[in-house]
């Protein structure tokens, strides 16, 4: 497995990843998707598997030296195999590099296994979100202190 930067002959296969991830509601639109990749502020990661494409992240830098986590999108088929630990490992190497003094994401209150990935890479549960997906799902605000 080899990480690289995101290309734009990617967009589809993101996409389509997004939405096999993710339940209607929860994953993002096409153009949603590109517009927080094409951000000047944000970072895509693209895991590779010989030809295939096994997962993404994207992040992004906001003002007062906090970083956020859009999207870790990993395929079952891809899963317990480190992809996701090194995605995350990037975006959090990347933002120390860029002198970011914490990283958060949400993540779904229903999606228990995230949530412990999440909390074993040192993560806390900081708030609840009510209603904050599209389809109703309450989601939980994680961050970390990267400092």
């Amino acid at each position: 497995m080899r990480l690289r930067p995101y290309r734009p002959s990617d967009l589809p296969t993101l996409f389509d990843i997004d939405q096999t991830c993710f339940p209607v509601g929860v994953s993002y639109s096409r153009e949603e998707l590109e517009q927080f990749i094409a951000h000047r502020n944000s970072r895509t990661w693209v895991a590779e598997e010989g030809d295939a494409v096994a997962g993404f992240l994207v992040a992004g830098r906001e003002p007062q030296g906090v970083g956020h986590i859009i999207t870790v999108d990993v395929p079952e088929r891809w899963r317990r195999r480190g992809i996701g630990k090194a995605l995350m490992d990037a975006a959090e190497d990347w933002g120390k590099r860029q002198g970011l003094k914490l990283i958060y994401l949400e993540t779904a209150a229903d999606n228990l296994a995230a949530q412990a990935f999440y909390r074993a890479r040192g993560y806390e549960k900081v708030e609840r979100l009510d209603g904050y997906y599209a389809n109703g799902t309450d989601a939980w605000v994680m961050m970390k202190w990267l400092e």
